[in-house]
C-alpha cells in the first residue's frame, strides 16, 4: 500500500516537473521571439557601386536591444540600391552603406557630393609600386620646369594636392583586396577646384603618386625642391651693386688780382714821359 503510493507521488511529480519544462520552455521561446526583430543582411558579397537585387539579401531575427543603426527591416526599401562601400557576407546593410536614393549603380555612385572623379594616367612607379589601392589617400607630386629662373636652375618638384582619395584602380573598384596592382590609370576624388590644379599639373609636367598613412590629416606646406637644392649646391648670393655716388660740381669764380706796376716819370726837357715795370 505504502509502495503504490509513494509510487503515484514519484509519477505526479515527474509529471509535473514535465509540464514545468514545457510551460517554461513555450515561455522562452515566446520572449525570444519578442525580444527580436527582422533585419536585411548582405547573402552575397556586394562590390562597391553594385546594385541591389532581392537576391543580394535575406531578413533574419535580431535582436533588438542591438540592431545597428540604420538597418533595413522592410525588403522594398532596399530594392534598387546601390552600395556605396563594399558589404560581407552575413553583414546587416545599414543606410550609410548605401548610395543617396535614385544613385545608379557604377563609379558615379560613390563619389562624395560637392566632388569630382578625375583619372590619371601612371606606371609601375608612379602608382606606388600597385599599392594605391581604392580607398587609400595619396599625395600627388609634380616635376616640371620654372621658366621664371635660368635655364640651368629651372628643375623642381613640388606637392601639389593633398589627401587625395584613390576611388578605383584601372576598372577595380573594390576596396577589400590588399595585393598590390599594376595599372596603366589611377581615378581619384578631388574637388573641382583640385581637378583644374590636377589638370594643369599633368600638362605642365610628370606626375608622382605618393601613399599617405590615413590617419595623417595633417597638411604639410613645402616649397619645392631644385635640382640644386637637391644635389646640395649653394648658389651664390649676386654681388651687391656698386654705390652710386653723387658728384656735386661746383664752379666757383676766382677773381686775381693783377701784380702792381713800378713807374717812374723821365724829364726831358720840357717833355715828360712814365716807365712802368
Amino acid at each position: 500500500m505504502r509502495s503504490s503510493r509513494a509510487l503515484m507521488m514519484i509519477l505526479v511529480s515527474l509529471l509535473a516537473g514535465a509540464m514545468a519544462i514545457v510551460f517554461a520552455a513555450r515561455w522562452l521561446n515566446e520572449q525570444t521571439a519578442m525580444a527580436t526583430r527582422k533585419v536585411a543582411v548582405a547573402a552575397v558579397d556586394l562590390d562597391l557601386g553594385q546594385q541591389i537585387a532581392a537576391e543580394h539579401f535575406r531578413m533574419v531575427d535580431w535582436p533588438s536591444g542591438s540592431v545597428p543603426e540604420g538597418a533595413f527591416s522592410d525588403p522594398a526599401e532596399l530594392t534598387d540600391r546601390v552600395t556605396r562601400i563594399s558589404v560581407l557576407r552575413d553583414e546587416p546593410v545599414l543606410e550609410s552603406k548605401l548610395a543617396p536614393k535614385g544613385s545608379r549603380g557604377g563609379l558615379s555612385a560613390v563619389i562624395a557630393e560637392g566632388k569630382r572623379a578625375i583619372t590619371v594616367r601612371v606606371n609601375d612607379v608612379v602608382g606606388v609600386a600597385g599599392f594605391a589601392l581604392p580607398g587609400n589617400y595619396v599625395d600627388v607630386i609634380v616635376s616640371t620646369k620654372d621658366e621664371r629662373k635660368p635655364k640651368e636652375e629651372q628643375s623642381i618638384s613640388k606637392i601639389v594636392l593633398e589627401k587625395i582619395l584613390v576611388l578605383a584602380v584601372g576598372e577595380e573598384a573594390g576596396r577589400d583586396d590588399t595585393k598590390p596592382r599594376i595599372v596603366k590609370a589611377v581615378t581619384l576624388e578631388v574637388t573641382p577646384e583640385q581637378a583644374e590644379a590636377l589638370d594643369l599639373a599633368r600638362s605642365v609636367g610628370q606626375l608622382s603618386l605618393v601613399l599617405r598613412n590615413q590617419v595623417d590629416t595633417a597638411p604639410v606646406a613645402t616649397q619645392g625642391i631644385t635640382k640644386d637644392a637637391l644635389l646640395g649646391f649653394e648658389m651664390p648670393l649676386p654681388a651687391a651693386p656698386a654705390p652710386i655716388v653723387k658728384v656735386r660740381h661746383v664752379v666757383r669764380r676766382v677773381v686775381v688780382a693783377a701784380p702792381q706796376k713800378e713807374c717812374i716819370e723821365v724829364f726831358n726837357g720840357r717833355s715828360r714821359s712814365e716807365q712802368c715795370f
